[in-house]
């Protein structure tokens, strides 16, 4: 027997087994909740309402008597005992940084450098009928029209007479660039070299986004975004990698990635009318543990000292080996990593901003779910990972969320500090703080004198800064009276203090990095900022934050999700699939916990925007001037 589950506000029925929690079931079935534990109860991101129906559930102190009246429960401790109507406050369904509004044009600047040589190809032949005066073998016959150096699977080859014969001897050959060796994967009637399409993907810890790319022009033909299925797993790498380590923990995750892949595959050949046969090749990036996921590795000791995965390339395979919805023989071919925390995702980004070709120094941050840096040019590279955690995501903030609708992604404070003039993401009704509001708001709060430089609220400075249940101090950005989910959006005491670790952890990546070749500041000539979260902040915020340094504004760029250009980049040229295996290599990972004086470091940026000031003589100006 199964129990009918009504979800609102999204109006989608599904079925679910008795004695299975809500989150599994409701994960099971395409729905993402939020879950930062895991499941495990210990977080209480997993809440939802119970409309309709009797259920069971777990007594926890993570909900409020209020709450409770209200039949607010948690989904992981939570399971029907008959049907259910229930209530999801934020749904995870929709990506706001649109994949959409990327550029489509079939070459973009960075792109030009390589030449067009697509991990897919396909040739039509037209083949002389054999005779007795020409009696070449079938398979020598193609090879001799290819006249190139070219594999074939024997599957092909057991069938390859009568296909031949059957066809007239005109046949289309979808060819694939495989481990630099070009192989015969598939042999039509007729030419067929029309449809030919790959896709670019990008594998993030929180965000999924792929690409349809037309192997014949290079164009992209649509983009779609989603959220990673495994965000009911835990927020975070490491909580994903702790269930990963339970029993069906692996499979579950893998499972979540490759649901969440085929989904937006069947999303964007449904829109194209296309069939996903159509599709021969899917180049993916993403960080190190996101690809042992995705292909079924486990990644246990990634987080364990000394912290090495099982691999950092991964070979290329068959689709049919994954489970991905394309043509079953399509190659699934990966960028290569470097380290544990530093993945193919950050050398798609060295790709797509081309730092390794110019003799003047770069910075490439990329700022998503995690935090990772790479400085240098075209001689050496250095690289780290900053252990931000996922805050700038909305991880661990009582109002934060993911960049929903509703999200506050920027705000202005008046002058007498009495009123909060607040912007949220699709112009609606705000439901919590995203990642770009939350680098915002410390900001403003630090330039009125609400907060000090330590982040701790300066008590008087505002009507608006109260003491919470807890006996915390906060500040309201939104009364409830206003806000889409009936309850007043504050930014805690603790919630500044989380930021500064992790605008911290961030700094320091980019201090140690210059520390290791004897550089500053002033050395660095551009600074390229990547990752979706990246693409939102503002650069005068961050650095009075002291999350970037204080330089011109014009070295500053923002890339956007440079893992999917580095990816299309990949998939469009050979040149470019050996370029980041050089790129690769020629990164040196520096481990920031076992530098030395790392502890002192790390210290001295747990201020706003620093302990030494002088660091950041733009915002000593603001903060003299605002005094």
């Amino acid at each position: 027997m199964k129990y009918k589950i009504k979800m609102l506000p999204i109006n989608v029925d599904i079925e679910v087994e008795p004695e299975k929690n809500l989150l599994e079931s409701l994960t099971e079935s395409g729905i993402i909740i939020r879950s930062t534990c895991a499941g495990k109860g210990t977080c209480g991101k997993c809440k939802i309402i119970i409309k309709e129906g009797k259920y069971k559930t777990k007594e926890t102190n993570l909900i409020s008597d209020e709450e409770r009246k209200k039949n607010v429960v948690l989904a992981c401790q939570t399971e029907p005992i008959e049907d259910l109507v229930i209530y999801i406050p934020i749904h995870y369904g929709q990506i706001f940084a649109p994949a959409e509004k990327i550029d489509k044009s079939p070459v973009r600047p960075e792109e030009s450098i390589f030449s067009f040589s697509p991990l897919i190809r396909k040739i039509f032949l037209k083949l002389e009928e054999p005779s007795l005066k020409n009696n070449t073998a079938d398979w020598e016959r193609i090879k001799y029209k290819l006249d190139m150096d070219v594999d074939i699977d024997i599957n092909i080859i057991r069938n390859l007479s009568s296909f031949l014969r059957n066809s007239g001897w005109q046949v289309t050959l979808t060819i694939a660039d495989i481990g630099g060796r070009n192989k015969i994967i598939k042999v039509e009637p007729g030419d067929t070299t029309k449809t030919n399409f790959g896709i670019a993907l990008d594998i993030g810890t929180t965000t999924v986004v792929i690409y349809l790319v037309d192997m014949n022009t290079g164009k992209i033909i649509n983009a779609k975004a989603s959220y990673n299925k495994q965000i009911s797993f835990g927020d975070d790498v490491i909580t994903r990698i702790i269930y990963a380590e339970e029993q069906n923990g692996l499979e579950n995750l893998n499972k979540a990635i490759i649901d969440t892949v085929n989904n937006l595959i069947m999303s964007v050949v449904n829109e194209e009318s296309i069939s996903v046969t159509d599709i021969y090749a899917i180049q993916c990036a993403g960080n190190t543990t996101m690809t042992h996921l995705f292909y079924n590795i486990p990644p246990d000791n990634i987080r364990k000292e000394p912290y090495v995965p099982v691999v950092n390339s991964c070979p290329d395979i068959k689709s049919s080996e994954l489970g991905i919805n394309i043509y079953s023989d399509g190659v699934i071919s990966c960028v290569p990593g470097v380290a544990s925390y530093v993945g193919g995702d950050i050398v798609a980004g060295v790709l797509a901003c081309g730092m390794d070709n110019f003799s003047t120094v770069s910075l490439l941050i990329d700022l998503g779910t995690n935090g990772e840096i790479v400085l240098g040019n075209r001689d050496w590279l250095l690289c780290c990972a900053c252990s931000a955690g996922p805050a700038f995501e909305g991880v661990g903030i009582k109002c934060g969320i993911h960049a929903v609708e509703g999200a506050i992604q920027r705000i202005e404070i008046s002058e007498d500090r009495t009123e909060v003039k607040y912007y949220t993401i699709g112009n609606t009704l705000p439901r919590g703080i995203c990642g770009s509001g939350l680098l915002d708001i410390p900001a403003e709060l630090l330039k009125h004198n609400i907060i000090d430089r330590s982040g701790k609220f300066i008590e008087g400075s505002s009507k608006l800064v109260r003491r919470n249940d807890d006996k915390e101090l906060e500040f309201v950005i939104v009364k409830k009276e206003n806000s889409a989910t009936g309850e007043d959006i504050v930014i805690t005491e603790s919630d500044i203090l989380n930021l500064i670790r992790s605008k911290g952890a961030v700094f320091l990546g980019i201090q140690v990095l210059l520390e290791q070749v004897g550089l500053k500041f002033d050395n660095i000539n551009h600074i390229y900022i990547s990752g979706g979260f990246g693409t939102f902040i503002d650069i005068e915020k961050a650095i009075i934050v002291g999350l970037l340094p204080d330089l011109p504004h014009d070295k500053f760029s923002f890339i956007g999700n440079s893992s999917i250009t580095g990816a299309k980049m990949c998939l469009l040229s050979k040149e470019a699939r050996n370029k980041v295996k050089e790129i690769a290599k020629k990164m040196t990972y520096i481990e920031l916990s076992i530098t030395s004086n790392f502890m002192n470091e790390y210290t001295s940026t747990l201020f706003l925007p620093h302990t030494n000031i002088d660091l950041f003589p733009s915002v000593k100006k603001i903060l003299n001037t605002k005094s």
